[in-house]
């Protein structure tokens, strides 16, 4: 293994552990993001010189915490934080960890703090666990790089004017919590889905130890049902470089294993009789992974249960999605009329983007072109653009 490889696994695999340390000793964010960075730095400039070390991950949290104490030593307020880490480490009661099956579940559990706003919680988590950008973060949140960091410099302030401890949570605040992991959850998963990266897999691996953390809760099950089904069907979803809607996919490549998997945990969810979002977006996960084609799918079915999501927890893309299943159950010009009323997606090219399509089926070509080329414009990766471009031409 080459140094340069050698640091990308370390920093994928030690960074959200090293961060985790030294806020729960210094208690200072922007710190510890600081020096969990100076440390990846100083491994591309050392190893090659001196070579990988034995515990790569050892190494690098030795490294960022004497950067954090060198840091700290230079003011007053760094030396009484350097003072009460002293004390934490030597606290004689530890807190009880034992029952997180995983360090990265229990970094997620530990940020979502209930003293923060849910949004606020659930990005800072993400920052903190994936080193996603502030960009990448707004963009999950569907708002702009600089509201997101107005967001995440808010937390931070509110940690440190609250002096809110960075303390595991015992299993009595664990439901106050399980939204907001539940949500971070979800966002993981999505932003390897969209790019296609391994941490669709890695979500699924948290969201199942979630399910054994909690066996009694139907949320996670219903997460997790909604991430299987999702799995089963990347495989067909980008095809020499282009996105392929779901009407077009290869059902044949479609993992069944991971679809029966997925039926059977909704099937436990449903079965403890206390619906909830996660669950509603599974059941139309379901609709569209058992069906034998876009024909015949159920739309209405789908319709419905968008329905039953609007009141669970009401969102503009909710509504986006609820006109697309009108449509198809309804006809073009229902879900047409449905779409002329959302609000809160500026930016979103979804929106653009299915206007166009119901445009186009429709016949309406001149106003689909329009459509296609303001969703184009919007459009966040290659792939997307390319299905959007090759969609315009049949329009032109």
């Amino acid at each position: 293994m080459g140094v340069t490889t050698a640091v990308d696994a370390a920093y994928r695999a030690e960074k959200p552990q090293i961060v985790a340390t030294l806020i729960g000793l210094y208690g200072d964010w922007d710190l510890a993001e600081d020096c969990a960075q100076d440390a990846f730095a100083a491994a591309l400039a050392t190893w090659p010189r001196d070579g990988v070390p034995a515990n790569p991950g050892a190494w690098l949290t030795t490294t960022a915490r004497n950067r954090a104490t060198d840091r700290l030593r230079r003011d007053a307020v760094g030396r009484s934080k350097l003072r009460q880490a002293a004390l934490l480490a030597h606290s004689p009661e530890p807190p009880d960890q034992d029952h997180f099956p995983d360090e990265r579940l229990r970094l997620i559990f530990t940020c979502c703090h209930p003293a923060l706003s849910f949004d606020a919680r659930v990005a800072l988590t993400l920052r903190t666990l994936t080193g996603l950008s502030t960009a990448q973060i707004a963009q999950a949140f569907l708002t702009t790089e600089p509201t997101m960091a107005q967001r995440l410099v808010r937390a931070k302030r509110t940690i440190a004017i609250k002096n809110l401890p960075y303390e595991v949570p015992g299993a009595d605040h664990f439901p106050e919590r399980l939204a907001s992991v539940l949500a971070v959850l979800y966002l993981i998963f999505n932003e390897g889905y969209d790019r296609n990266s391994g941490r669709t897999r890695e979500a699924l691996d948290l969201a199942r130890m979630l399910t054994r953390l909690l066996p009694d809760e139907p949320e996670p099950l219903g997460l997790l049902a909604l991430m299987l089904f999702s799995e089963a069907r990347r495989p067909s979803r980008i095809a020499d470089g282009v996105l392929v809607p779901l009407e077009l996919q290869d059902r044949s490549r479609w993992d069944r294993t991971l679809i029966t998997e997925g039926v059977a945990v909704l099937d436990r969810a449903v079965a403890k009789r206390r619906p909830g979002p996660y669950q509603v977006q599974a059941a139309i996960a379901s609709c569209h992974s058992t069906a034998d084609g876009t024909p015949s799918t159920d739309w209405a079915q789908i319709a419905a249960l968008y329905g039953t999501l609007r009141e669970l927890a009401p969102s503009p893309v909710v509504e986006l999605n609820r006109a697309v299943a009108v449509a198809m159950s309804e006809g073009i010009p229902a879900g047409l009329a449905l779409m002329a009323h959302i609000e809160g997606l500026d930016g979103y090219y979804l929106l653009p983007a299915t206007r166009a399509d119901l445009l186009r089926r429709a016949g309406r070509d001149t106003e689909a072109r329009t459509a296609y080329d303001e969703a184009i414009a919007l459009a966040p990766t290659d792939p997307e653009r390319r299905y959007l471009a090759a969609r315009r031409k049949e329009v032109s």
